[in-house]
């Protein structure tokens, strides 16, 4: 029986070469896992050029059922979380989040990045849920999956009417994000920020603006990242900078140079995980190296299985958001070094969760106290 990960390289069909696949992190549709046939282009003999097609986002849209979704993840420091879309835009190659596209019957390649799912009845749930007299409160979590605030959130703005659902009742949340339409929601990130109710991540995985365009094609870049850490820091939030994913050989080497300029930028804590490569993830990230890295690409590689116990991925708790081996340990101590020579905090404030309410009604009499 062979690995998981060298039976995915295997099926690794070949790109469309009549696609124009600009701004795009993956060049190939791999069959869902869960999928019983695998495709492959082969030409018929024909030698008829075909109409070139640039490939451009499609977006569908879902009623749901339900917002928030539980989980009792040992790794994970929250228990709750929503997720207004799904798959994500921004295509960065190394996304954790892409097998999740297999649920649907989709690609975790370009389907993942191209094929998006909104749900535009999300803060109407929000309300609803956490409305319940069961409810117990404590902090959700946004973007644990994709990011809240990818390209298509500026004309959707789910994100915005789940943010002002939170912001009425007085329930905290933290957001992760890399996407700079965060900006646009200042005014109630800013009110959250003094009652001690939101903390924001802010992704910054490499300040090279070239190496930044090939695995994240449609995130902005590492410039105007810390360009939000400094606007969101001015409005009085504690923001966290993410190193992450770290990337041996291709990114490891700035981890002190990215943490120093977060903190330039007012940054608060910090942290970082070394790279993952769960289920589908590996074959893409493998092909995207051997497309623009394929010098770096083996090395890459050998650093990667040598920090999981020889395998491109580890899904074990404990050790898949840290990595182990004297590989990982020397990358995090240096993380550490520096995280304390700057200042940087490990651990985010307490959220408040005091004032949690339902927002007056029109005709409510207001308490005088």
């Amino acid at each position: 029986m062979f690995p998981i990960c060298s039976f995915w390289s295997a099926m690794l069909p070949p790109s469309n070469p009549d696609e124009i696949r600009k701004a795009r992190g993956a060049d190939s549709r791999p069959a869902a896992r869960f999928e019983p046939y695998q495709r492959e282009r082969e030409s018929d003999g024909w030698d008829i050029p075909e109409e070139e097609r640039l490939l451009r986002t499609e977006v569908t849209t879902e009623l749901a059922r339900s917002i928030i979704a539980r989980n009792q993840s040992p790794d994970i420091p929250f228990d709750r979380s929503v997720n207004p879309y799904r798959g994500c835009e921004h295509g960065c190659i190394y996304c954790f989040a892409r097998p999740s596209h297999a649920y649907l019957g989709l690609s975790p390649g370009l389907d993942f990045e191209t094929r998006i799912t909104a749900k535009p009845n999300a803060a109407q749930l929000l309300a609803a849920e956490i409305g319940r007299k069961s409810y117990k409160i404590a902090p959700i979590a946004f973007g644990t999956n994709t990011d809240p605030y990818q390209p298509i959130e500026a004309k959707f703005a789910i994100m915005r009417s789940c943010l002002q659902v939170l912001h009425d009742w007085n329930h905290p949340l933290t957001i992760v994000t890399r996407g700079a339409t965060i900006l646009r929601d200042l005014d109630l990130i800013g009110e959250m920020a003094t009652r001690r109710q939101i903390v924001v991540g802010v992704s910054v995985t490499t300040l090279d603006a070239d190496l930044s365009r090939q695995m994240e094609p449609r995130a902005p870049a590492p410039a105007t990242r810390l360009r939000m850490i400094r606007e969101l820091a001015a409005v009085g939030l504690a923001v966290r900078v993410m190193v992450a994913p770290v990337i041996p050989y291709l990114t490891e080497h700035e981890i002190e140079r990215v943490l120093t300029a977060a903190a330039e930028a007012g940054a608060r804590t910090a942290s970082m995980i070394p790279l993952r490569l769960p289920l589908e993830v590996a074959p893409l990230f493998r092909d995207w190296l051997e497309r623009h890295h394929p010098g770096k690409a083996a090395h890459v590689m050998a650093k990667v299985q040598a920090m999981r116990g020889g395998r491109d991925n580890d899904p074990r708790f404990g050790s898949r958001f840290r990595g182990e081996g004297i590989e990982a340990d020397l990358m995090h101590q240096r993380f550490r070094l520096a995280r304390k020579r700057l200042g940087l905090g490990r651990e985010n404030e307490v959220l408040d969760c005091s004032r949690f309410a339902p927002p007056p009604r029109q005709g409510d009499q207001l308490s005088l106290f």
